[in-house]
């Protein structure tokens, strides 16, 4: 029989063998830009990491209720200081880049004059992230009522449950025009797909964007969750994000 002590060496061996493997949640708006900083990541650490997208509201519900999540990359500051106040991510709160909202059409419409399109009876169906869970919809929604133009609109809006759902109403056509972020429209996969204009930062400006460790990550991968943390604030990864279309620190 194989004594106890050995057992033990041997299986702590054998998980020094096997990399860790960390699970990021991340706001979709980032996760074209996200992958890359993985990729990055794993070389440079030889860690890996499962990324899991959706709206930041949704995300940071299902770490309220459990989920088995590291590290949490938001779309604002309001959802990760929410889950550190209430004890559901270390304090440690992160700001990694700054995000802009845009005005997309995959149609034969004009932008250039920005918010002032909506106002044509020709434009229907208005996509916008929905504000209770996505930052960028909150910010959008707050654009409208700035320039006075939500009583206008409010009955044409059509809200997608994320970015990524949004941005797919976008460009099957399913809409006239959307809300969305930079990040997606600046990617490879949308780049060149209809046309797009920033929302003037007066009416929107730009959005902070956090990251956090979860508890869960804190109590079950404290060394490689902070180390990711730190590697959002890297040159690396802010070059990937400026690439991206976002603002760094």
């Amino acid at each position: 029989m194989m004594n106890r002590g050995l057992v033990l060496v041997l299986v702590l061996v054998l998980r020094s063998l096997v990399p860790a493997q960390i699970t990021v949640a991340c706001a979709a708006n980032v996760q074209f830009a996200m992958e890359e900083i993985k990729v990055a990541f794993e070389k440079s650490t030889g860690a890996q990491v499962k990324t899991i997208y959706g709206a930041s509201g949704v995300i940071s519900a299902q770490i309220k209720n459990g989920a088995p999540f590291d590290v949490f990359v938001s779309a604002d500051t309001d959802f990760p200081d929410s889950l550190v106040v209430h004890g559901f991510a270390d304090g440690k709160l992160g700001v990694y880049a700054y995000g802009t909202v845009v005005l997309w059409t995959a149609k034969n419409i004009d932008v250039t004059k920005g918010l002032e399109v909506l106002k044509s009876p020709d434009i229907g169906k208005i996509a916008i992230p929905d504000p209770k869970s996505a930052p960028y919809g909150r910010a959008a929604m707050q654009a409208l009522r700035k320039a006075g133009l939500f009583d206008t609109v409010r009955d044409r809006l059509v809200f997608g449950e994320s970015i990524a759902q949004t941005a797919q109403y976008i460009i099957t056509q399913a809409v006239d025009i959307g809300f969305n972020a930079k990040g997606i429209v600046m990617s490879k996969v949308m780049k060149n797909k209809g046309h797009w204009i920033e929302l003037d930062t007066v009416l929107c400006p730009k959005i902070a964007q956090a990251a956090v460790v979860c508890a869960y990550g804190h109590l079950n991968n404290p060394v490689e969750s902070k180390r990711f943390l730190t590697f959002l604030e890297s040159l690396a990864a802010k070059e990937i994000l400026k690439k991206a279309g976002y603002d760094v620190p």
